[in-house]
């Protein structure tokens, strides 16, 4: 193995690592507790990511990754009819709302007192948004928008949608079930963005 490809291997294994133990723990872990975690010396991972921040920046990115986020999504936004593009959107960021919850809600709790958390959560989220504007921009184009939205102003409006805190809301406080939480909030959003009879309403 080349040393860029053990290098990629074993900060692979440290965001692995950082991930299972803040879904234990919570997101204010520290580099030691990771170092420690993984098998390494507190250097080493600061050799890896340089600070706490850019590590979990790396490690929700990671996650993007690990569960084909973005390729679900802009393969969903090929769909040609309208509902079924926004509505194939809408379930794969439901899809993976459950698998990341666990490091989700601890990275939102930790905002307003810690930066590196911040920071690694408003990466996503901008990130996020800039891919549900792509999606709103094609809604617009094919004319199934409502008269009130535009595409900016309707990728917003989907983006608070797609709240991870609503989701834990419904699913932990509410007690639905994940597919009940799914297919209301699916419902929700389409019935509001889309006009008739794009929105599934006869």
């Amino acid at each position: 193995m080349s040393k860029s490809k053990k290098y990629i291997k074993t900060q692979n294994e440290i965001l692995d690592v950082a991930w299972d133990l803040i879904s234990e723990k919570g997101a204010d872990v520290s580099i030691a507790e990771i170092a420690k975690a993984a098998g390494l010396s507190r250097q080493s991972v600061y050799l890896h990511f340089g600070s706490r921040g850019n590590l979990l920046v790396a490690l929700v990115r990671r996650a993007d990754v690990r569960f084909d986020i973005k390729d679900g999504f802009f393969n969903s936004f090929k769909i040609s009819g309208p509902q079924d593009r926004l509505e194939g959107a809408i379930s794969v960021w439901l899809d993976f709302v459950p698998k990341i919850y666990p490091v989700a809600k601890d990275l939102i709790r930790l905002r307003a007192t810690d930066k590196d958390a911040s920071l690694a959560w408003e990466d996503r989220m901008e990130e996020l948004k800039e891919w549900l504007l792509v999606l709103t921009t094609t809604l617009e184009k094919d004319d199934v928008l409502q008269d009130h939205w535009t595409s900016k102003d309707a990728c917003c409006f989907l983006w608070a949608g797609f709240s991870v805190q609503m989701w834990g809301l419904l699913v932990y406080e509410c007690g639905w079930s994940e597919e009940k939480t799914r297919d209301h909030i699916r419902m929700s959003l389409v019935r509001s963005l889309l006009k008739s009879p794009f929105n599934g309403d006869n």
